[in-house]
């Protein structure tokens, strides 16, 4: 018996904190093979960044209601470095590290703990999304796109290829997000 091969999400995620009003995350999920896609918007009273950040990816696993393999995009390093590095650690020592010669919680373990029991079902790959202008750490490919010129950055950069389809829906779920994309209203 064959089992039929796990769908495919690109998921794009991204946070903003505007002076005197609540946080907002944003996500937008898209199927790769059938180009549906589902996005979802809120405001949370929630003063970090990074944090909802975290909060949108949640919000974005949890959207999938079967196993999936998803390609999750963020500008957020806190959280391509909590899923590459942190996450197996963490859950190993209880969701404490040391910090500074102290035994301490993991910062927003509570997400990270659902983030943890979403990869029970998704197999999630990571990766970043910067815009033109920033500064990257590590060398990237650039690719044109009618939104604007996007880096996608990581260490397995070489091996991210997208069909032009699946990359041009991608553009086009990342252009569903509207004005959020733009440097200008969503700055991180």
């Amino acid at each position: 018996m064959m089992t039929a091969p796990a769908a495919h999400y690109l998921l794009f995620v991204e946070a903003s904190i505007e002076p005197n009003q609540a946080g907002t995350w944003r996500f937008v999920l898209e199927n790769v093979a059938t180009g549906e896609r589902l996005s979802a918007t809120d405001g949370e009273a929630i003063e970090c960044h990074e944090r909802l950040e975290l909060l949108a990816v949640v919000r974005g696993l949890e959207a999938i209601d079967h196993s999936a393999r998803v390609t999750l995009v963020t500008k957020s390093r806190y959280v391509n470095r909590g899923l590459k590095r942190g996450l197996n650690d963490w859950r190993a020592n209880g969701w404490q590290w040391e910090r500074f010669g102290r035994v301490v919680p993991v910062r927003d373990h509570d997400l990270w703990k659902r983030v943890d029991r979403a990869l029970n079902y998704h197999q999630v790959d990571c990766r970043l999304w910067q815009f033109d202008g920033e500064v990257e750490a590590e060398p990237a490919v650039e690719v044109e796109t009618p939104v604007e010129s996007v880096v996608i950055a990581g260490p397995r950069r070489g091996r991210f290829t997208l069909a032009a389809e699946g990359f041009r829906r991608a553009t086009q779920a990342a252009a569903s997000l509207g004005d959020a994309l733009m440097p200008t209203s969503l700055a991180g």
